[in-house]
């Protein structure tokens, strides 16, 4: 099994990434069901997704989406094969795509809506915090995406505040704050440590 960036050689895989997207969407019954395979080897192209495979048999998908000039990014369409569950393959996957948008937009707020626990639970080991959608991008490209899920209704019904998705967010700048804090705290301990010797050396 492999997990690599994708481009334009990984085109023929686009159909059945579609189908296996849109079998899912329809099984868990809510989410967003249709990408088109034009779309998906857009990303392909763009080198803003990552493909799993097991020898020349596809595994799994994500690809980033970018917003508002690269001040968002989304992660999304992920996806694994139904003969791939259940091993772990989903949390690789969202790692590397994760990875490729901190390369690639290294300033970027990450995002993401969803309805899944596990998904979820991924985000939140990756750093991502839940949000209302307010947070989140105001590029109305992206909302208009969520036209062909189920539960669209509720979102237009809310003025675009809410829906039954999980709106959460991973921001960078926060995440080097957190790390100044940490990083002076550890300095305060490791300085009192040595204060402490130094008392006992000459006591």
């Amino acid at each position: 099994m492999k997990i690599i960036v994708a481009d334009v050689s990984h085109s023929p895989y686009a159909a059945i990434i579609c189908k296996t997207i849109e079998n899912a969407a329809k099984k868990r019954g809510t989410g967003i069901a249709k990408r088109k395979p034009e779309y998906i080897i857009s990303k392909m192209e763009q080198g803003n997704a990552v493909i799993a495979l097991d020898g020349d048999m596809f595994a799994g998908f994500c690809y980033i989406e970018s917003w508002q000039h690269g001040k968002f990014v989304a992660n999304s369409g992920l996806i694994v094969h139904p003969n791939y569950r259940g091993i772990g393959l989903a949390k690789d996957i969202k790692q590397q795509v994760f990875d490729l948008s901190r390369t690639k937009y290294p300033n970027a707020k990450i995002f993401s809506i969803t309805t899944g626990l596990a998904v979820i639970k991924m985000n939140s080991n990756l750093g991502y915090k839940p949000v209302t959608f307010s947070e989140l991008t105001d590029d109305q490209t992206f909302w208009k995406g969520c036209q062909t899920c189920v539960n669209y209704d509720v979102l237009q019904r809310t003025n675009q505040k809410m829906c039954l998705c999980t709106g959460m967010l991973y921001d960078p700048s926060t995440e080097n704050s957190e790390k100044n804090v940490k990083e002076n705290v550890f300095k305060r301990l490791k300085k009192i440590k040595e204060t402490i010797h130094l008392k006992k050396r000459y006591s």
